[in-house]
């Protein structure tokens, strides 16, 4: 079944379970929904052995406690021991930024460190 051709853009959108992309001539566009907020204008692309991408998207909330358990809204999710693993990373992550003269070479998270690990900014220094 052929997709309609869209007059008005000149592009022929292909539609797929996490979204669509087209191309022209010269370009592929790419269209899907993220599962949360980044900032636009912080978002670089480079394109490796010229048939790889690489995106890098900066994320809106930048807290250990926003792990993205998936890349697109219900789609392309994260296994739960991959989830687990990116949690683990988010908070070893965010010890070394609250405690930068700490050696966290060979590091490793274990206990509480779902949605970031524990917050201790209640407590006195």
């Amino acid at each position: 079944m052929s997709a309609p051709f869209e007059e008005r853009s000149g592009f022929v959108p292909c539609a797929t379970p996490w979204g669509r992309w087209y191309q022209t001539m010269e370009e592929v566009f790419v269209e899907g929904n993220l599962f949360d907020s980044t900032i636009a204008d912080e978002a670089t692309w480079t394109l490796e052995d010229q048939k790889l991408i690489r995106i890098t998207l900066t994320k809106t909330n930048r807290d250990a406690g926003n792990c993205w358990s998936s890349l697109l809204k219900n789609e392309y999710a994260a296994d739960p021991w991959v989830q687990d693993q990116m949690q683990r990373k988010l908070t070893l992550e965010r010890f070394q930024r609250e405690n930068p003269g700490f050696d966290f070479s060979g590091a490793e998270i274990s206990g509480n460190y779902t949605k970031g690990g524990p917050d201790f900014s209640s407590l006195e220094r």
